[in-house]
């Protein structure tokens, strides 16, 4: 029986919080139906490098290698080599062994290319020696892919720019789980209900510019209300002066997730995403994007390249500059096109952007349809 092998140098994780720990999981998934469509048998490698190890000599032994179709892989933000715990490695040469040797069997490979802040000294927090050995490291496993990869998926096509490995690229942005999607009809409330689901810590995500676009809004009457859901620790650790900012009667605070934050979207109009613009947030797509529409929410963001191309594919809402007054005019202008952003979302949304359709589209780049 033919099979696919899914590659994760990594233990993957049993509930997801982050969007780094979810896309894995929500791939594997889709992978999984995709090989159930095409009766193909789907082998997951992933663990320790040890526990990999044992996994790989058992496909050898049973000669399943063979008869793989192609092989998806995926990094994290740390090399390959350094995923074990403590990031010392129980078996250098294991990444190696089952890349050289699928290759060598003409299997294609493909590996979603995570995230490159290390080659952004802003992003990057590691200093000096250490900061030195670690680039030189990923420059290393950018040089292994470069050997071994057929394509490189990468979250957007600005980022390929940015990824030194010369191979085929390919933009694999996160996709929405196939479901339902819950769409009510009703028109834009008065006043209006926004959600913010993230980080509240740094400046960089914009809930700052944010709330301040709702002062300005509602500065003479109470046009619109905001939602913030974020991480309880965060909301302790502001200071006090920022927990005085928040503390206004049309925002209300939330740290709520899975179920009850379904019930906060089934409660709002539409979700922000009010991130600053930068080099780095111009390739970077949020996974809360699609979480926002798979929850059938219009979108007002911000104009970061792989976000606004995102939204405007459908369009699924509105794009604004990153400023406070920009944000307003977002708000303003939603609400003629509401019914029709929440028809797109609901029509073409997950027939372009499901996470079954992301395994779809990885699976052509690699072998062009079942052979």
């Amino acid at each position: 029986m033919k099979n696919i092998i899914i590659y994760y140098p990594f233990t993957v994780a049993s509930n997801p919080k982050s969007g780094s720990a979810l896309r894995p999981v929500e791939m594997m998934k889709a992978f999984e139906a995709y090989a159930k469509k095409y009766e193909l048998e789907m082998i997951v490698i992933s663990g320790t490098s040890k526990e990999r190890r044992a996994l790989w000599k058992k496909i050898v032994e049973e000669k399943k290698h063979e008869q793989t179709l192609f092989c998806y892989s995926e990094n994290q933000t740390i090399p390959l080599w350094l995923t074990d715990p403590g990031h010392k490695p129980q078996d250098w040469k294991i990444d190696k062994d089952v890349f050289q040797t699928l290759k060598n069997l003409n299997v294609p490979i493909g590996v979603f290319y995570r995230d490159v802040y290390w080659k952004f000294d802003e992003l990057y927090s590691l200093k000096g020696l250490k900061k030195f050995v670690m680039q030189t490291i990923y420059k290393m496993e950018e040089k292994f892919y470069e050997k071994y990869v057929h394509t490189i998926f990468l979250p957007s096509d600005a980022m390929g720019q940015y990824v030194n490995i010369r191979t085929e690229k390919m933009a694999l942005p996160p996709g929405g789980r196939f479901t339902e999607i819950r769409v009510n009809t009703n028109e834009i409330q008065q006043p209006f209900k926004g959600i913010y689901v993230g980080g509240i810590n740094n400046e960089d995500y914009g809930l700052s510019t944010l709330v301040d676009a709702y002062n300005l809004l509602n500065k003479d009457s109470v046009l619109g209300e905001l939602i913030i859901v974020c991480r309880e620790d965060e909301f302790s650790q502001l200071s006090k002066e920022d927990k005085e900012k928040i503390n206004k009667d049309y925002i209300s605070l939330k740290h709520v997730s899975g179920a009850e934050l379904q019930q906060v979207y089934e409660e709002v109009d539409f979700a922000f995403i009010p991130r600053k613009r930068s080099i780095y947030n111009d390739f970077a797509v949020p996974i809360k994007l699609v979480e926002y529409l798979t929850a059938g929410l219009p979108i007002i963001a911000t104009n970061c390249s792989a976000q606004e191309d995102f939204i405007q594919s459908g369009p699924y809402g509105v794009i604004t500059t990153d400023d406070a007054e920009g944000l307003v005019q977002g708000m303003q202008s939603i609400k003629p096109h509401f019914s029709t952003y929440k028809r797109n979302i609901q029509q073409s949304f997950l027939q372009k952007h499901a996470w079954n359709e992301r395994a779809e589209q990885a699976a052509h780049a690699l072998i062009g349809g079942i052979k």
